[in-house]
């Protein structure tokens, strides 16, 4: 089976570059992806964060698809719940028209950030306490696609600049919530492993295809895992540049809020750990992909087998900006 892999990319703010670098690393990643055969380049969203500089990836993905030729850019994804359908649809059909045959819509429910962070999107309204996103993915397809019933009041509304073409649709969840929706939609699926490990497992995707032949959908759906991924020469030298996400990781779920730290630094904090926060720090790492790129794509084929899927989405958060570029050019030998 031949092997597509994506690049989701979080737009680290790395440790050895001033913050305000960190949307233009993004755009060196994504021209030396493109040169090294990679399929997709998704860019994240997040608001409020000290840990990742992308609040807006459509901006990002119009900057991205003008500096490469070759990979599908796209929203990994847009976090729908802040936005107007009808204002996503507008800007990824426009996008869409920019670069034809490029462009990818993924589209989340997560909030990409703290309850302040959303309540200021929502100004100067009040934020919704009922979950209004099957609603709002349903009316962005609708949007998209023309779908909308003749006597429905949006049906007059059109996106321009054209109706054709259309950007390719994604939902993103991390667990199972998502995967009924997505099917039924006619959305391609995209499993974030990265978040939730222990909540991900080929059921998701069995209950999504089945929706979505239940729906009726003339074309194939789409299925793509996620899972966080670093590489390096040596494992040695993986587990260590690992260590930065495992922390960052362990640390976010324990509501702490730091900088990205180097694995010097994690170094000097695993010997004032105890031994079972000792335990948990290990254990985060070991639920990444982390090793030599033999080792890392044994586990990539692994995956693919045990999730029926041609297509792996790729996060890799490290301290230094070279660490990160190496780890995609190491793994990119095997295209």
């Amino acid at each position: 089976m031949t092997l597509k892999l994506t690049i989701v990319d979080q737009t680290p703010v790395h440790g050895d570059l001033p913050a305000r670098e960190a949307p233009n690393s993004s755009v060196a990643l994504a021209r030396a992806c493109d040169e090294l055969g990679y399929y997709r380049y998704w860019l994240a969203e997040h608001h409020n964060s000290i840990q990742f500089a992308n609040p807006c990836p459509e901006i990002m993905v119009a900057r991205i698809a003008s500096a490469t030729q070759n990979m599908r850019i796209g929203s990994g994804g847009v976090m729908l719940t802040h936005y107007s359908p009808y204002k996503v649809a507008e800007v990824f059909r426009m996008l869409a028209s920019l670069f034809p045959e490029r462009i990818d819509l993924g589209i989340g429910r997560a909030p990409g950030g703290t309850p302040l962070s959303s309540a200021a999107l929502a100004a100067p309204y009040e934020q919704l306490e009922e979950d209004t996103f099957p609603q709002q993915a349903a009316e962005l397809c609708a949007f998209l696609r023309n779908e909308y019933p003749e006597r429905h009041p949006y049906r007059k509304l059109h996106c321009l600049p054209d109706d054709e073409p259309v950007p390719q649709l994604w939902m993103l969840g991390s667990g199972g919530g998502s995967s009924s929706l997505a099917g039924y939609l006619g959305m391609g699926l995209s499993v974030a492993k990265f978040i939730s490990p222990q909540a991900c497992s080929p059921a998701i995707f069995d209950n999504y295809e089945r929706h979505f032949q239940q729906a009726g959908h003339q074309h194939k759906p789409s299925r793509m895992l996620a899972l966080a991924v670093i590489c390096a020469e040596t494992e040695e030298e993986a587990k260590r540049v690992a260590s930065t996400a495992a922390w960052r990781k362990m640390m976010t779920g324990r509501g702490a809020r730091e900088p990205l730290l180097s694995p010097e630094e994690i170094d000097q904090r695993r010997r004032q750990l105890s031994p079972s926060d000792l335990a948990e720090l290990d254990a985060t790492r070991d639920a990444m992909v982390v090793g030599t790129p033999e080792q890392c794509w044994e586990q990539f084929h692994a995956h693919a087998r045990d999730y029926q899927l041609n297509e792996l989405g790729l996060v890799t958060v490290t301290h230094s900006f070279e660490s990160r570029l190496n780890s995609y050019r190491l793994l990119a030998r095997e295209l």
